[in-house]
């Protein structure tokens, strides 16, 4: 089982804990009372699928020995105008560097979006997901 809970501090802030024990500010938009302190809920979602494809995407890379040097994902969303306000549209861009095969990459991150990558899985039932990628062969990432 997995498992997380917020505990108020103040306003709309909130520390979020995981069950594992990490911790993050999570904060309202200050329109409802925030003080942009950490993330809103919904960027959470997206910096969760960033980071799960991301993982999928690094392993997979290693595992079939490419030489990677780095990987930077970039999440776009969209969401709907009405509540519950969920995500319509999601685009994901990956920037791979290093020596990295083309098909090996596209491969990689197909794996990722079709099988392995439970974000992913959840959030296409509401809103769909497009994705795209480069590969820079001479520089790693500096920020």
């Amino acid at each position: 089982m997995v498992e997380a809970h917020v505990q108020l501090v103040e306003g709309m802030q909130f520390v979020a804990t995981s069950g594992t024990g990490h911790a993050i500010v999570v904060d309202g938009d200050p329109s409802v009372g925030g003080q942009d302190t950490g993330p809103r809920p919904m960027e959470l979602v997206l910096m969760g699928l960033a980071g799960c494809t991301a993982m999928d995407v690094a392993f997979i890379l290693r595992r079939q020995r490419q030489p990677l040097k780095g990987l930077r994902v970039r999440v776009h969303g969209e969401r709907a105008d009405t509540h519950p306000k969920v995500y319509t549209r999601i685009h994901v861009e990956y920037t791979i560097y290093g020596d990295v095969d083309d098909k090996a990459a596209r491969r990689a991150i197909e794996l990722s979006e079709e099988k392995y990558c439970s974000v992913s899985a959840m959030l296409k039932h509401t809103a769909e997901i497009t994705w795209s990628y480069h590969i820079v062969k001479e520089a790693s990432p500096t920020s």
